[in-house]
């Protein structure tokens, strides 16, 4: 069974930094490609990164590029995403998923991913 489990998320100033952790259980992590989403307060949830299977292709929404940056650690079955600059607009619920598709590339839809973490709390302040 597939279990994703996001820490990291915290109260920061704008301007500040947050890495968010997704640790995965399960078999195969190092062959799925994994994305990152968030939902803010009374707004639908929203694509932030992906990350395809081998760690070697990443995309980012027009919001978080330059400041964002998602990586992986296969052999510590985690995915990572480590947020700078941040602003009072990137407070949400942050979630990471991972696709169900082996050796995919990156993927910016929600049904592109069949498994789901419980996510993590980011909040910034002005």
């Amino acid at each position: 069974q597939v279990q994703l489990v996001e820490s990291g998320g915290g109260l920061v100033q704008a301007g500040g930094s947050l890495r968010l952790s997704c640790a995965f259980s399960g078999r195969a992590f190092g062959i799925y490609a994994l994305g990152w989403f968030r939902q803010a307060p009374g707004k639908e949830r929203e694509f932030v990164a992906a990350i395809n299977w081998s760690g070697s292709v990443t995309d980012y929404a027009d919001s978080v590029k330059g400041r964002f940056t998602c990586s992986r650690d296969n052999p510590k079955s985690t995915v990572y995403l480590q947020m700078n600059s941040l602003k009072p607009e990137d407070t949400a619920v942050h979630y990471c998923a991972k696709s169900p598709t082996a050796f995919g590339s990156t993927y910016m839809r929600e049904h592109d991913y069949g498994a789901w973490g419980q996510g993590t709390q980011v909040t910034v302040s002005s």
